[in-house]
């Protein structure tokens, strides 16, 4: 594919993640300045606004910077893929999950130097009842911690606070029913914790599954049996690192649609950290939907039409 320069870019930065990166954010602006990157910051007030500013100056972008957590990054999915901008990531959040999957280190000067080397693949999205995300979409469990995760949950607890949410939802998860469709074969399973990746990482680090990337074609989903405390300790090692494989007491599939009904009751799903949805739920793939600026260094997706600066 022709290498297509980056002149011109626009960088929204969520203001709480900005206060916090002032001076690395201003380096780096100077940085990308210098290597000829005309760069637009816009203070938004929020994903609608962000959203419209891009659809305004599409015409006038080469690319769309983005600064913040997962939840700020993947409400700017739809219109990017809409528009067909590139996009690029600044970790500014607790998680920064996405950044992992791209092999950005979550460090700004990384994400920078990714932005001025200028390597670009293709990821997918996924989709769960019309909502675009990157990461994963959950339901339970993983709902629970991301209740628990307030601002000052995170404040307090810092790099700890997922696993201090984490204990606080085991106390208040309960188990359900799903029937499933999984590439048009039905399942039945009981879960506390059902969860349907896109991306690889997840939860501040966590891997969906060790065989999924990014853009490989196809989501990735693990459900957990109901079980006791100290076996959803024993498990968690294997969920961190995505080895769910080697445990008998969780259910792992992968395939290009999934349809998914929830008893006794409906329930709400979350993906990239905010609710977005309630089952029952049709979770579908976009291929290569988005052109994403990568480490190139640190990228273990598949390669494919990449584009270079």
């Amino acid at each position: 594919m022709p290498k297509q320069p980056i002149e011109r870019a626009l960088l929204i930065v969520n203001p709480k993640a900005r206060q916090c990166a002032e001076a690395e954010l201003d380096a780096g602006i100077a940085r990308l300045e210098q290597a000829g990157i005309k760069i637009e910051q816009y203070q938004s007030a929020g994903p609608e606004e962000s959203r419209q500013a891009v659809l305004e100056r599409k015409a006038a972008l080469d690319l769309v910077i983005v600064g913040g957590g997962d939840g700020t990054i993947s409400s700017m999915a739809g219109v990017l893929s809409e528009c067909q901008l590139p996009l690029a990531v600044l970790p500014l959040g607790t998680a920064n999950d996405l950044a992992r999957s791209l092999g950005l280190t979550g460090e700004l000067d990384n994400a920078f130097a990714a932005i001025e080397a200028g390597h670009r693949q293709f990821i997918d999205l996924g989709v769960v009842n019309g909502h675009y995300y990157f990461n994963v979409a959950h339901l339970g469990l993983g709902v629970k911690v991301t209740e628990e995760l307030t601002d000052e949950v995170k404040k307090h607890w810092g790099v700890f606070s997922y696993l201090k949410a984490l204990f606080a939802a085991l106390a208040r998860v309960k188990q359900f029913k799903v029937e499933l469709k999984a590439d048009g074969q039905w399942m039945k399973l009981r879960s506390i914790q059902l969860a349907v990746g896109n991306g690889r990482y997840y939860g501040g680090g966590n891997v969906v599954d060790e065989q999924c990337r990014i853009n490989d074609g196809q989501l990735s989903l693990y459900s957990i049996r109901p079980q006791s405390l100290w076996e959803l300790l024993a498990l968690a090692p294997l969920l961190r690192d995505g080895k769910q494989r080697q445990a008998d007491r969780v259910t792992l599939l992968r395939a290009k649609t999934i349809e998914l009904i929830t008893r006794p009751k409906e329930m709400e799903i979350h993906a990239d950290g905010e609710c977005v949805a309630k089952t029952p739920a049709d979770f579908t793939l976009q291929r290569n939907a988005l052109d994403v600026v990568i480490d190139a260094d640190n990228w273990i997706g598949e390669t494919n039409d990449t584009v270079e600066k």
